[in-house]
């Protein structure tokens, strides 16, 4: 049997194929046996949902009219959307009756992260596994983003992140690709999503703002709003690193920054005896120490760690901000096949287990978090 790769498949160089696709992914042919409830799924298991929802979209007006790069997308995220509902069904009985309901909390935010990891070592660039993993993350928001407390916030957040466009259509597909008696409301609630983005000025494009200063604030205060420039009181710049062990963090700092203070919790672990396994907190706050340190003499430094979390990157990021510091995170998305590589060739070399595990948690910044965000590929 002929044996394609997985970016072939994912952007049509090969003619699409199901049972091909079902063969060549293993998480695919997985969701088989993942149930779900008759009342929004009466097609049956996720399996037979993906692919009506792939199918679906083949039919929707934006596809047909998208180039090819849209389509690898478009079509890779409706196969992925519910990658993580596997792991994240549950079934329970209702009360007084034989039936049962079936549900999948938070399959969309782990789905992310499963999608990240099957987009890990493919050869396209960042911004095209984002748009992926992000379309996964928030494919459900169209038909939910009115119960959120802040529900503009939201929809702003989230265009700076994902085209809200392609969004609206994988939603659009992930509904037509079932058989439930909400699809028609639930049409019309992702009509709505579409115009209430166009109000808020972010349907397929990213929110504007009057200033990166005034965007941080946004996303940090409540009553800021982006066409509203804020005063930019800020002294000092902060780098703030983020990637996986091995991705040239290091390098980036020779190449970029050799005139800056560094700010290092390798090094720090080093000094003070501390490894990986043991308790961070004495590493944390001499490196806190450090940065205090530049902040109150406004010299500006690198903070070199792997901050793959939100919010790890929050916590430093709000300590900055108190020394009116401006933040620029510079995070380093390489494939995981060169990180694995780099790591090996690394003083101190990192368990590839422990690497793998960093990858399952990983949350790549969004200019949402920061001033600015320089991504080096």
């Amino acid at each position: 049997m002929t044996r394609y790769k997985t970016e072939q498949l994912l952007s049509f160089e090969i003619p699409y194929d199901w049972d091909l696709l079902t063969t060549h992914f293993d998480w695919l042919q997985a969701l088989y046996d993942c149930p779900q409830d008759p009342i929004y799924h009466a097609e049956g298991n996720v399996g037979i949902h993906t692919r009506m929802v792939v199918e679906a979209l083949f039919e929707l007006q934006g596809w047909q009219q998208a180039d090819a790069q849209t389509r690898t997308i478009l079509f890779t995220a409706c196969l992925l959307h519910d990658i993580a509902k596997p792991e994240c069904t549950v079934i329970e009985p209702i009360e007084g009756t034989d039936q049962v309901r079936i549900t999948s909390p938070r399959h969309a935010k782990k789905g992310e992260k499963r999608a990240r990891q099957v987009l890990a070592d493919l050869p396209w660039s960042h911004w095209v596994k984002e748009q992926i993993c992000q379309l996964v993350r928030f494919h459900g928001l169209p038909i939910w983003f009115l119960s959120k407390t802040h529900p503009e916030k939201t929809v702003i957040q989230a265009s700076l992140s994902v085209n809200t466009e392609w969004l609206a259509w994988v939603a659009e597909a992930d509904l037509r690709g079932r058989i439930s008696d909400t699809q028609e409301e639930w049409l019309e609630r992702i009509e709505f999503f579409a115009e209430f983005c166009r109000e808020q000025h972010c349907f397929g494009a990213a929110r504007h703002f009057a200033s990166p200063h005034t965007r941080f604030l946004y996303f940090q205060k409540s009553e800021v709003y982006p066409d509203a420039p804020i005063y930019d009181n800020t002294c000092v710049e902060v780098f703030l690193l983020c990637g996986l062990p091995g991705a040239g963090k290091d390098t980036w700092i020779d190449t970029y920054a050799t005139d800056l203070p560094v700010v290092s919790l390798d090094k720090l672990r080093q000094e003070l005896g501390v490894s990986f396994k043991d308790n961070q907190g004495k590493v944390i706050q001499a490196a806190q120490e450090k940065a205090k340190e530049c902040l109150r003499k406004q010299q500006s430094f690198v903070w070199n760690a792997t901050n793959i979390t939100r919010q790890n990157r929050k916590k430093l990021i709000d300590l900055f901000s108190q020394y009116r510091g401006s933040t620029t995170i510079v995070y380093l998305p390489k494939p995981l096949s060169v990180v694995l590589k780099q790591n090996r060739e690394r003083e101190v070399v990192i368990k590839e287990k422990v690497i793998y595990n960093f990858l399952g948690r990983l949350e790549p910044p969004t200019i949402a978090e920061a001033h600015r965000l320089w991504v080096v590929e």
